[in-house]
Order: structure tokens, then C-alpha cells, then sequence
């Protein structure tokens, strides 16, 4: 059986002074330069992009190229890292038609909720050493999430339970809880998180603009570099954002 597999860090991986050309002759050494150069013009690198060296493409221009390679193979099996972190909307909803037409399997590993929604026709939830179907869409998944995080500040780990009073003398009333740094550590996580969803919201919005590409690649360069950093900055606002209000909802619960 065959297998594609595509990387979100292979992107990265790219010599930066190799070219389209130059990495399709490898691919394709008994073809034709014609055919060569018809194949990257599939792709979508035209004349003017071929012999561009890999430095001065868009990220979405690398991440084309990278993800056809994979696909010339004609793949059994696709497995796709992250595989829109780098495209614009037209080259992800290309992307997405070709997926949905794909006669093969494919293992879609991303944080694109839309794309998930769009392609995936089955969920797996990975937990607990172990791997099994998931019954149930994006929203019954972040609904287990948040309930799995406010059972575990509940745990016996992070609650203690009271000795029984001594019946030789008075009981002593637990004092309550205070709330209000908990409070505040939801509030701060709560803003937190508003402020990445809105920085990632911006950059892809920067992205959807096709001028960056034609008109500045370096500038697309730098920005799809952004959405990287900006993502993973969205992903631990939102782990903290959990385990924030999780906290706090324990400790209203104690007191």
C-alpha cells in the first residue's frame, strides 16, 4: 500500500535556494522538461515561478508544491499534518474539493475546525493510552474537554476531604474559600484568549489578500511565519483558559 505523508514542518525543511524545478526533476527524473514543467504548472507555479528559488515563494506556493508531490504518488493513504497552515482561502478550498473527491483514505491531523467539519466523515479520540471511534461532532468534543478538565479539579489530587469532627469536641465550621484570585485568573485567561483568537483572526485575514502574494512574497513569507506563532500562542490561551475557569469552578464549589 502506498502512503503520503505531508508534514507541516516540511515547509520549513525546504532548501531555501532550491528552486520548483530543480525539486520536480528529482521527483520526476524520466519525464520530459515539458512535462516537468506542465506538471508545477498543475500546481499552480506558472512560467515566472519555476525557476523561482524556494526562498521567494509564498508559503501557500511551498506548501502547493509539497502537497502535490505527495499526491503525484497517487497515495493509498494520505496522511495531512496541518496542511492549511500555510494556504490562502483559494488554495485551501481547492484543498478541500480535493479531498472531499479523494477515492483514498486520508488521516487529517489540524487545528482547522472548519476544514474538519467539511472532510471528515469520522472522528477518533486519542486519551488515555488508548485510540477509539468518537461518537459525536466538534461541539460534543469541546464539551468533553471542559467537563473532563472540571472533573479533574475536583480529584482527590486537588480537593481534600475534611477528618470527621471529634464527637469529644465542638465542630469546627470550614471557612469559605476565597474566589477572588481564581476569579481573576479566569478573567485575565478569558481576555487572554480574546486577544489571540482576535491576532490569528487578523493575520488570516492579511492572508486571504492575494496582492501579498503577487505583490510582496516576502511579506507573505513573514506573515504565514506569524500565523504559526500566533497559532500555537491561541492553542496554550486556550489551554490556560480551561484550566483557569475549571479552577475557579472548584474553588466556588468549596466555598
Amino acid at each position: 500500500m502506498k502512503v503520503g505523508w505531508f508534514h507541516q514542518h516540511q515547509i520549513e525543511a525546504l532548501d531555501p535556494k532550491d528552486t520548483p524545478l530543480e525539486i520536480i526533476r528529482r521527483a520526476m527524473p524520466e519525464a520530459s522538461e515539458a512535462a516537468r514543467r506542465s506538471r508545477l504548472a498543475q500546481f499552480g507555479l506558472g512560467a515566472h515561478k519555476v525557476e523561482t528559488t524556494v526562498a521567494n515563494l509564498s508559503g501557500g506556493e511551498r506548501a502547493r508544491l509539497l502537497l502535490n508531490l505527495v499526491a503525484m504518488e497517487a497515495p493509498h493513504l494520505l496522511i495531512l499534518d496541518e496542511p492549511t497552515n500555510h494556504l490562502d482561502i483559494d488554495s485551501r478550498r481547492a484543498l478541500l474539493d480535493a479531498l472531499n473527491e479523494y477515492a483514498g483514505a486520508v488521516i487529517l491531523i489540524t487545528h482547522d475546525r472548519s476544514l474538519m467539519e467539511l472532510v471528515a466523515d469520522r472522528l477518533w479520540l486519542a486519551a488515555d493510552g488508548s485510540i477509539a471511534p468518537f461518537d459525536g461532532d466538534m461541539d460534543d468534543y469541546a464539551k468533553l474537554v471542559i467537563e473532563k478538565a472540571r472533573q479533574a479539579a475536583k480529584g482527590p489530587s486537588q480537593v481534600r476531604e475534611e477528618a470527621p469532627p471529634s464527637p469529644s469536641k465542638p465542630s469546627i465550621q470550614k471557612p469559605k474559600v476565597p474566589t477572588g484570585t481564581a476569579r481573576r485568573r479566569a478573567e485575565q485567561a478569558e481576555a487572554a484568549l480574546a486577544r489571540a483568537t482576535d491576532a490569528v483572526a487578523q493575520l488570516d485575514k492579511a492572508l486571504t489578500d492575494p496582492a501579498v502574494f503577487t505583490q510582496n512574497p516576502g511579506k507573505a513569507a513573514y506573515l504565514g511565519k506569524q500565523r504559526t506563532e500566533a497559532q500555537a500562542k491561541l492553542d496554550a490561551a486556550e489551554a490556560e483558559w480551561l484550566a483557569a475557569v475549571e479552577a475557579y469552578e472548584a474553588v466556588k464549589g468549596d466555598a
